[in-house]
């Protein structure tokens, strides 16, 4: 298994490229962006994003729940897949 971090805004990152985020990057075309795939559902949800709002007291607090989240459905089969993936090549 192995999983590199980059921005999107990155070029030539070599791997299979994946977006986890729930929003689109600004001032990015799907062609600039060159991804393989984008995965909204692994991302926080809208409720959690919003209600820690980047506040590090929220911090622990927040990856409790994002945690939880990624057990439940929809989030956990696109983390089985991210898992999958993973297995066959660097993401």
């Amino acid at each position: 298994m192995s999983f590199r971090v980059h921005r999107v805004y990155d070029r030539d990152v070599e791997g299979y490229r994946v977006l986890v985020d729930r929003l689109w990057p600004r001032g990015l075309t799907k062609e600039e962006a060159n991804l393989d795939e984008w995965l909204k559902d692994v991302a926080p949800s809208t409720e959690l994003r919003r209600w820690y709002g980047h506040e590090a007291s929220r911090f622990d607090e927040f990856a409790h729940r994002y945690r939880a989240e990624l057990e439940e459905s929809p989030a956990a089969e696109a983390v089985a897949h991210l898992l999958e993936l993973s297995s066959r090549k660097p993401v």
